[in-house]
């Protein structure tokens, strides 16, 4: 991962494109229009690589949909973390993030760009600026904010340096053919501490035959 990373200008534009959808016509957990038939949102939910999936950017990935709609989907990968400390690129949010503190690759799209999660505290009850609601507690965090201001709303954060993208249609056909499941997430897995298990973690809650897919060898023909 290359250095410096110039994200709070960078992360305005992952931001924008949020914002467009917050604000727009378009409503998270609503049903749209995608390739002519209607589709559930599937924002907040987990897509989980199939073992079939052999694209190096996603085999055995596990990624949280933090926007989908009728022009396409965005998400970051939960369980690939980096050796990188968020401290030693964003100074003081790195108190802020939760074990292991280090930067994750959320996607091959913009790696120079930067994608916040953060759960609000429970208490708070008012929109808070600069956060963008994608699940319940759970959303996305304007890095440009206060940090300090931050620390009194929000517990624990996740920085992710990059995203995955896909066109209007094109998760939905891969979804179809086979390359990912789906599953609803519970709150605390895009900040396990443990991320090289989430993959099988998610697998296993399943039950029946999805838990044993846990247990699949990386290279399915050697079994």
């Amino acid at each position: 991962m290359s250095r410096p990373y110039r994200w709070p200008e960078s992360q305005a534009n992952v931001l924008t494109w949020l914002r467009r959808l917050d604000g727009g016509n378009q409503v998270f957990g609503e049903q749209q229009r995608i390739g002519g038939r209607s589709v559930e949102s599937m924002t907040g939910r987990l897509l989980v690589a199939t073992p079939t999936l052999k694209d190096p950017n996603f085999d055995r990935t596990v990624v949280l949909l933090v926007a989908h709609e009728t022009g396409g989907a965005l998400g970051v990968v939960l369980n690939r973390a980096t050796e990188v400390p968020v401290a030693e690129v964003l100074g003081t949010w790195g108190e802020l993030a939760g074990d292991p503190a280090v930067l994750f690759e959320g996607g091959p799209v913009q790696p120079e760009s930067a994608i916040c999660l953060a759960r609000t505290r429970p208490e708070v009850k008012k929109r808070l600026s600069g956060f963008h609601p994608v699940s319940g507690a759970l959303g996305t965090l304007d890095l440009s904010a206060d940090p300090e201001r931050m620390r009194e709303n929000v517990t624990g954060i996740r920085v992710f340096a990059g995203y995955s993208g896909w066109s209007a249609g094109q998760l939905e056909e891969e979804i179809a053919a086979g390359s990912w499941f789906v599953f609803d997430a519970l709150p605390g897995d895009p900040f396990v501490e443990r991320p090289d298990d989430l993959w099988a973690m998610v697998l296993r809650r399943q039950g029946d035959i999805l838990a044993a897919v846990a247990h699949f060898p990386p290279d399915v023909s050697l079994n």
